[in-house]
């Protein structure tokens, strides 16, 4: 299909701009899914609105930007304590130069180029270059061990790995002679520590295109469809290997427009920080492609962001909006009331009286009630502007929350510094974000309202109206990369992508999750529990505590494992230290410790003894029987990703908690 048109995409009042420049060119295709790299998919095409937008490349959404905003500044990143940036003129250069020594090199059309390291510039430029160059490009997290590595590697056949440093590149090294495919190895910060045969500095590597002649590239460009895949992100792989789900130029170009359109994003007005793996649909999604069509500024945090640099650069950088994971929220509510267990108590009474205002005016502007209660205004001026201009939130419109469920207590806590989260929900295989919410659309503890052109259906619903959650759309991938039975299970012969969560919608169409179909916990009795909802609560009841998982599939009753509130090293893994506010909860029950091991070794009666009436009022609104937890344990050292625990983006990975913790388990019913 080839068409021309001129249709221009107006966003709010700012000037039109084209949504691309050319001919939109769509290669032939039967099905909606696909489990070849080569193979093209039919777009799920509306016939008005959002959903019927024209098809575009990468290259065209990236074009339309720096045509119209090239001076503008696109990526900043600190080098040697100051803010260096590079314009959308210069990243476009950039990134045509890293595809023509991409091509010089020997990168075969739909062969994966693998990127292993930390957010930065040349991540981008590796990313887009690669993808103009005709490849796939492929995010590895940094957390994977060498066989992991290798595993992506060889499945999606790269011919070029791209390493951010020698740590990074020594994992690669170890499994080099198992990836056939491989032509080079590029290492993007520092200097080499050895000379080796294939592997080059970034600045090496940025130089053997320079005789590629433009036209050799425009060709490969100009002959790239919108509805051929384009980009591999592999699923974290909780259960069993990770799977490579494949997105068209369509699914990351119509994503990214859609949602911006959806949230109200002006052009070059936006500014963020790029802290989460990049490897990661949500981060890739927001902090790569949306920044692009939308002309606004990624600035990079630190390597050590989340060990806890990343609250230095929100306050230098003062993001216009800001993603955090659920642990991130919590990390800053835990760090608030730290500071606020310190203060005088003048100083605590006018922050509770301001924050039950701020709860109150959240709760209004919640649910479209413009009015706020009487002493807001000196209540703002007091506490909520001075608060947000210590976490660098000063300037931050939209504050989202996705990528694991938040806790209601969290929420609240935010709601209440007049600073609502707003909850994305979607998936790898959804390009990023299915259902948004956001200042005009947002109910607590839901996740929103579906993306604009999309559609949602709850399959095999039951009395009270839940079922699985199915998505419709053009952000829906094209298929897992050579995996056509694990395709056809997300994919049913409509169309319809399964997310195996399940969820209901409220009378205004907000959709909220009740749980995912795999973690379902199934009684020895056959009643099914969501084991959710009975973790946040214990949650909410005992602040002492950090992690907590619900077992008992097959089992005659439920019990849990639970983990306290610790202090990380500076690697972020937990160490023994209770954080300051554990340490002030267990003085006020009369318990000086300052050490997990002292309360574990002991089974401090004091603290067993308030968490067990912490867990006997969770009980107490239980629906049944069968939902009431009957056994507990604390575990010597909390969840990590390092520990295995957890996965990149801090998802609790239950298969692995359950095997690594088999023998508390076993204690429990006695086996």
């Amino acid at each position: 299909v080839l068409w021309r048109f001129n249709r221009l995409f107006n966003n709010g009042d700012e000037p039109a701009i084209p949504l691309t420049t050319g001919d939109v060119r769509l290669a032939q295709a039967q099905e909606l899914w696909s489990t070849a790299r080569d193979k093209p998919v039919k777009l799920r095409m509306e016939t008005s609105g959002l959903g019927s937008e024209p098809p575009m490349t990468i290259h065209q959404m990236f074009l339309a930007t720096v045509q119209k905003y090239g001076d503008y500044p696109a990526l900043r990143v600190k080098k040697d304590g100051m803010w260096v940036s590079l314009t959308y003129k210069e990243y476009y250069q950039h990134a045509r130069a890293a595809a023509k020594s991409f091509l010089k090199l020997g990168l075969e059309r739909f062969h994966g180029v693998g990127i292993l390291g930390f957010n930065s510039p040349e991540w981008f430029i590796a990313d887009v270059g690669c993808i103009l160059a005709g490849g796939l490009a492929t995010g590895i997290y940094t957390t994977n061990s060498p066989e992991a590595c290798q595993y992506v590697a060889h499945n999606c056949e790269a011919n070029f790995l791209v390493v951010e440093n020698n740590k990074q590149l020594i994992k690669i090294l170890q499994v080099r002679d198992q990836l056939p495919h491989l032509k080079a190895i590029v290492q993007y910060k520092g200097e080499l520590e050895q000379k080796l045969p294939n592997v080059y500095t970034w600045a090496e590597f940025m130089k053997f295109g320079a005789n590629v002649p433009d036209s050799e590239l425009d060709v490969l460009i100009d002959c790239q469809k919108a509805n051929e895949c384009c980009t591999l992100i592999y699923t974290s792989g909780t259960t069993g290997n990770p799977k490579g789900a494949m997105l068209s130029h369509d699914n990351i170009t119509w994503t990214a427009s859609a949602t911006g359109h959806m949230i109200n994003l002006k052009m070059a007005e936006e500014e963020l920080v790029s802290y989460l793996p990049l490897s990661h649909v949500a981060a890739q999604v927001q902090d790569m492609w949306i920044c692009m069509r939308f002309a606004g500024i990624t600035n990079f945090a630190e390597p050590d962001a989340l060990k806890g640099s990343l609250a230095n650069t929100l306050r230098e950088v003062r993001p216009t909006s800001f993603l955090g994971v659920p642990r991130v929220w919590e990390k800053m509510q835990e760090a608030m009331k730290a500071v606020g267990a310190k203060s005088s108590v003048t100083k605590k009474k006018i922050a509770d009286w301001a924050k039950g205002i701020g709860l109150q005016a959240s709760y209004n502007s919640m649910n479209g009630d413009s009015s706020v209660p009487w002493g807001f205004t000196l209540a703002n001026a007091l506490v909520f502007k001075n608060v947000r201009k210590a976490l660098g939130l000063d300037r931050c419109r939209t504050c989202f929350t996705g990528a694991a469920p938040i806790t209601k207590d969290t929420l609240e806590y935010f709601m209440s510094l007049y600073t609502p989260l707003f909850e994305l929900y979607g998936m790898s295989e959804s390009t990023g974000p299915h259902s948004i919410s956001w200042a005009e659309g947002y109910r607590i503890m839901s996740c929103g309202k579906v993306l604009t052109g999309c559609k949602t259906k709850l399959d095999k619903p039951n009395t009270d109206g839940t079922g699985e959650i199915c998505f419709w759309g053009r952000h829906v991938f094209m298929g897992y990369l050579n995996m056509p039975e694990k395709t056809e299970e997300a994919l049913d012969t409509d169309g319809w992508l399964h997310s195996g969560d399940l969820g209901k919608h409220d009378e205004d169409d907000f959709l909220f999750i009740t749980g995912r179909i795999k973690e379902l916990i199934i009684t020895a009795g056959g009643e099914n529990v969501p084991p959710v909802p009975i973790e946040d609560a214990l949650k909410e009841e005992v602040s002492i505590i950090s992690n907590v998982m619900l077992v008992g599939d097959k089992k005659k009753f439920l019990s849990m494992l639970l983990t306290l509130k610790c202090n990380v090293d500076d690697n972020g893994d937990p160490t023994d230290e209770l954080t300051p506010l554990v340490v002030e909860y267990c003085r006020q029950h009369g318990v000086i410790v300052s050490k997990v091991s002292e309360i574990v070794n002991k089974k401090e009666p004091t603290i067993y003894k308030t968490i067990q009436e912490g867990i006997d009022r969770v009980n107490a609104k239980a629906t049944s029987n069968a939902q009431r937890v009957q056994k507990w344990t604390i575990l010597q050292r909390d969840f990590s990703i390092s520990g295995g625990e957890l996965g990149p983006t801090m998802k609790l990975k239950r298969p692995a908690v359950s095997k690594m913790y088999e023998e508390y388990i076993n204690k429990f019913y006695g086996e």
